[in-house]
């Protein structure tokens, strides 16, 4: 019985190896490494798939996230407040810029940040929300953005795993004040290294992000601010406008398999994430959560069947963020969460006996 890993880009990177080999050999020929005409053509075809005005690539998902907060004017003693149940970058994006992540917690079906906790979190320090929009599921941006219209705070959407996905019809990565994506391999539209982006509306932000990227300059040799080395490489975006021919075919089929899980697993000892019909999830991660995620990730190993945990240590509970002194219990769905999920395999080259193997084993764990 073949392995199924949980996710396998070797399919990918062999079925389309020709037009990749072919990208990458016009930029080696120009020598076009650093920034340049390759990463600004994928610029242009981002913003155009997004569906926003502007898109600057960046170097990974934390620097955009990091750029976006210097954007919108955060720094020492401001508070930013983020999802407990996200990757740690999130947060960093806060912490690099000398303020503070304050972590809310999540709704119990969703697992998004949870609207109805974000008041309690605001305080007079408070500049905006990042919301997560995690396993590619959109959060609830209407209930965020109508709390932070309330309190004059900035939106920003995180939108490292949700390429492709809708919120009542619109493009995530064209709702809030600033969004944030990462190509880190294994996202739904990956680079072959590190890659990132911040799409945008005001011009003023773009032209903002693209200077902190680039030295603080927009002139070679005069700085006008402090700046950082955050380019997209060309290498990177000449890989990302292949890929990104081919995304609405991945997001297809992700979402076939992902319908696919939730119509066929029935267990009752398996949760899935809860999908609000004004939402379109990309299916960047399959995750659920059963009483006793060792076990069943062991079970699944011994079926020759790879299952990971995202993420098993919430934020707030991080030791990089102790001296914030939260505690067990303060956000108790994203402790739950943390605690019992599994991430079941589920990428777009899957073949038809490996999803039906996933599900009969799903179906079979301790039945």
């Amino acid at each position: 019985m073949a392995h199924i890993k949980r996710i396998d880009l070797t399919r990918d990177v062999k079925a389309h190896e020709d037009a990749y080999r072919e990208a990458i050999e016009k930029v080696c020929r120009e020598t076009a490494f650093s920034g340049g005409k390759y990463a600004d053509a994928f610029d242009k075809e981002f913003a155009a798939y997004v569906g926003s005005k502007y898109a600057s690539g960046v170097n990974n998902g934390t620097s955009a996230l990091h750029l976006a907060m210097l954007a919108l004017g955060v720094g020492p003693g401001d508070e930013v407040i983020v999802p407990a149940n996200t990757y740690i970058a999130t947060a960093w994006g806060v912490s690099y810029t000398g303020a503070t992540p304050v972590f809310a917690d999540c709704t119990p079906d969703t697992w998004e940040i949870d609207p109805s906790v974000l008041e309690t979190k605001i305080t007079e320090r408070t500049k905006g929300i990042i919301g997560v929009h995690l396993y590619g599921q959109p959060f609830d941006y209407a209930g965020v953005r109508e709390i932070a219209d309330r309190h004059g705070l900035f939106v920003v959407e995180d939108c490292a795993q949700a390429h492709g996905a809708q919120f009542e019809g619109k493009n995530v990565g064209t709702l809030g004040d600033l969004a944030c994506f990462s190509f880190y391999p294994g996202k739904n539209l990956y680079a072959f290294g590190e890659g990132g982006s911040v799409t945008c509306e005001k011009e003023e932000y773009y032209k903002h992000i693209d200077r902190l990227k680039n030295q603080g300059c927009d002139v070679r040799y005069y700085h006008d601010e402090i700046g950082y080395n955050y380019r997209l490489e060309g290498l990177q975006g000449a890989v990302l406008s292949v890929s990104l021919k081919y995304l609405p075919e991945w997001t297809k089929r992700r979402q076939e398999i992902g319908h696919r899980y939730i119509r066929e697993i029935t267990n009752p000892l398996i949760t899935m994430q809860h999908h609000p019909e004004n939402t379109t999830p990309v299916f960047h991660l399959f995750v659920i959560t059963v009483p006793d995620h060792d076990d069943f990730v062991k079970y699944m190993a011994d079926n020759d069947v790879e299952c990971n945990m995202h993420y098993p240590v919430p934020c707030h509970l991080q030791k990089a963020y102790a001296n914030l002194g939260y505690k067990p219990g303060d956000c108790p769905n994203a402790e739950y969460l943390a605690a019992h999920c599994v991430t079941l395999p589920l990428f777009p080259e899957m073949r038809e006996d490996e999803i039906r193997r996933v599900i009969e084993l799903c179906n079979a764990y301790r039945q």
